[in-house]
């Protein structure tokens, strides 16, 4: 059990750092430049801009070029594998954030307001999807994802209050 939660975390890391870089480094002009859907709502709202986006899958991608490098210290061999899966898992993260942010538009969930399940788990399923293109990965690590994701997304949240990065705790 211990190597699939090793092997789970590993695989989506470079995920979880693009969800947390683009709120960091987010800010400023929103990706879908204030434009409403037909529903006369906004497509995605503030939260999701052009900044955050491309600093979520920069770092997130940068972080698979330092497991390429962890791979090769301890494997000597180079592999490019991490370094393409992490830019696939970076940017289905994001992707899937503004999936989210689309889908709370539309069910009238204001920017800032909790919805359970879709605010831990849009960008981490979407990351699935895209990575699962170089590199699928079993039903446990994908459970373990799932579940682990809750706990750390709850986890990172709490601590950018603190910290105040955020302004809510979810």
């Amino acid at each position: 059990m211990k190597n699939i939660i090793i092997s789970s975390i590993w695989y989506i890391l470079p995920a979880y750092v693009a969800n947390a870089s683009a709120c960091i480094f987010g800010g400023g002009s929103p990706l879908d430049n204030n434009a409403y859907f037909f529903d006369g709502k906004r497509i995605l709202g503030d939260g999701v801009t052009y900044r955050g986006c491309f600093f979520g899958i920069l770092f997130g991608t940068l972080t698979g070029i330092i497991q390429s490098i962890i791979h090769y210290i301890y494997f000597k061999n180079f592999t490019t594998d991490y370094i393409i899966l992490a830019f696939l898992l970076s940017f289905g993260a994001i992707f899937g954030d503004a999936v989210g942010s689309f889908i709370k538009r539309r069910i009238n969930i204001e920017r800032g307001k909790p919805a359970p399940l879709l605010d831990q788990l849009d960008f981490v399923i979407f990351a699935i999807i895209f990575g699962s293109i170089i590199k699928p990965i079993s039903f446990e690590e994908i459970t373990v994802i799932l579940i682990l994701t809750v706990f750390i997304h709850i986890l990172g949240n709490v601590i950018a209050y603190l910290l105040k990065i955020k302004d809510v705790w979810w």
